[in-house]
């Protein structure tokens, strides 16, 4: 039993490796298989089919890019706190998985439907979570403690200063000169930058 959860898991893995490296389009299962050390009807035993294959590898990877970000918020801690909690999981989240923002961009950019496979992956965990988010935000902003903003926004620098620190890395080394050993300390500071930025943009406005 325990080797054939060992020989489901080892596709998984290796379909998952292919997928990210290549995308949907440019992966067989006949790699699949080769990568997995397998044969091809294996693949097709467990999976029936590649997009079955790709599906489940791909609701996976959305519920953990979603809920580093989401996931966060039980604990017992002021606003800013907790949110710079937020911005470091969603960071490295990424970090742990470099290749998935690109991912994400190019297969629902090669098939939009893909969409419905989001929403039924994290079902209502991001509308439960923004909530939560939401109505803390704006009791912080009654209070005058930050300044006035949308969860929409705040969630939306918070995606994008994160995710650019990884898709942005190849043009940066080009243009920079960086090394990869460079880029990676240079990733360590540009985590707390990005948290400092987000913190930085919540301040109260300056009445002059």
């Amino acid at each position: 039993m325990s080797e054939v959860l060992n020989m489901e898991q080892t596709i998984l893995e290796s379909a998952t490796e292919l997928f990210l490296k290549k995308g949907f389009k440019a992966t067989s299962t006949t790699e699949i298989a080769k990568e997995a050390g397998c044969n091809q009807a294996l693949v097709h035993y467990y999976f029936r089919t590649k997009d079955r294959l790709f599906e489940a590898i791909f609701q996976q990877k959305v519920k953990f890019f979603v809920g580093a970000l989401l996931d966060i918020g039980k604990e017992e801690l002021p606003f800013l706190e907790k949110l710079e909690k937020k911005v470091i999981s969603h960071f490295e989240a990424i970090e742990s998985n470099p290749r998935l923002p690109l991912f994400f961009l190019n297969e629902l950019s090669a098939n939009p439907d893909r969409i419905e496979t989001i929403k039924q992956a994290v079902g209502n965990l991001p509308q439960q979570a923004m909530h939560q988010l939401e109505k803390e935000l704006n009791s912080e902003i009654e209070k005058g403690a930050i300044r006035p903003v949308s969860v929409r926004d705040l969630l939306m620098s918070i995606v994008s200063l994160n995710i650019m620190a990884f898709m942005g890395a190849p043009m940066f080394k080009v243009m920079t000169g960086v090394s990869e050993e460079e880029y990676q300390k240079f990733l360590n500071q540009r985590k707390m930058e990005n948290v400092r930025i987000v913190l930085k943009s919540l301040e109260p406005e300056v009445e002059s």
